[in-house]
């Protein structure tokens, strides 16, 4: 991946503002005196990343040390956490890496900047294919674990949930260095952005379909307690609905324009509103690393035990 300075974020290989532009036809000086480029400090990129990595690092230790956390749902828990971990670490070092080279303090070769370009493009990519791979496992369990209760834990075993970890590690390993060793190619950008709007109709079916039986479950206990009012069922629905608005809401509005943008280099690669899409790719990109700071606080820190768990960390660590 050709790289044009420090000022360059080194994740260039899905930036349609690259030099790699030319092998898909993106028009990059066509946009208009109304395009509006979003400016992105490298400071909010260390901060945020650095922010995830606390957060992320507190998750895993937590389920690490606590035996009772050590069921599928919080491996599965875990696994994102170390695949948003793998982002916030990549984004750390590749933004402590352009700040020592645009203050001079870094002096190396091209090629030296050029592999370990490559190294954190794959590192970011396979982090983000398997940080999408582990949401739509953890709402794949969660909807067994509603609707076969009784046999969760002879379907959802340990040794299950081992061997599907170890392979959606392995498939975001090979399929990342494949995106990035041919992310010239149309098809690449088409399977990424089929590969996430398959994980959005996933995960809005299962979490829809688990709303709609837990209503009918609150309206079931409601008219065997006929002293009480529907009102308690219509809060319960209610909160219910803005909790899978939050949760699906926060995926799309994360992940959504990042692909967005894989979507309009494929569909309009040469028209001045997209490229004007094309220059704000690193708002797109801390989106991502947003979200990855966000995780936690939805599928981990709502757990008491976990919660109990880190309070314990943090009073024994004083």
């Amino acid at each position: 991946m050709p790289t044009q300075g420090p000022q360059k974020r080194l994740l260039g290989s899905l930036n349609s503002t690259s030099t790699a532009t030319p092998h898909l036809g993106l028009a990059t000086n066509q946009t208009g005196p109304w395009c509006l480029q979003v400016p992105i400090p490298d400071g909010l990129f260390l901060s945020l990343g650095l922010v995830s990595l606390v957060e992320n690092v507190l998750v895993v230790i937590a389920i690490t040390k606590n035996r009772n956390l050590h069921s599928p749902m919080y491996c599965f828990i875990c696994c994102l956490a170390l695949s948003d971990l793998m982002v916030s670490i990549s984004i750390v070092l590749e933004t402590t890496i352009i700040l020592l080279l645009e203050a001079g303090a870094l002096v190396t070769r091209a090629a030296l900047v050029q592999q370990l370009d490559n190294v954190i493009d794959v590192l970011i990519c396979g982090s983000m294919v398997s940080s999408l791979c582990f949401l739509g496992v953890i709402a794949i369990d969660r909807y067994i674990s509603i609707f076969y209760a009784l046999r969760y834990h002879s379907i959802v075993t340990l040794p299950r949930a081992r061997r599907a970890i170890v392979g959606i590690w392995v498939a975001s390993i090979f399929f990342s260095t494949l995106f990035i060793t041919y992310y010239n190619h149309t098809a690449v950008l088409i399977c990424l952005v089929t590969f996430f709007l398959a994980m959005l109709a996933l995960m809005a079916i299962l979490y829809i379909h688990m709303l709609t039986r837990a209503c009918q479950h609150a309206q079931g206990i409601a008219q065997l307690q006929k002293r009480q009012r529907s009102a308690r069922k219509d809060f319960f629905c209610l909160k219910g609905a803005a909790t899978l608005t939050i949760l699906l809401g926060i995926f799309f509005l994360c992940w959504g324009p990042f692909f967005l943008h894989l979507s309009l280099i494929v569909l309009c690669p040469q028209h001045s509103t997209c490229s004007c899409v094309f220059k704000n790719f690193n708002l797109f990109l801390i989106l991502i690393i947003f979200s990855s700071t966000v995780d936690p606080l939805i599928y981990a820190f709502r757990s008491q035990e976990l919660r109990m768990t880190l309070r314990e960390m943090l009073l024994c660590s004083w």
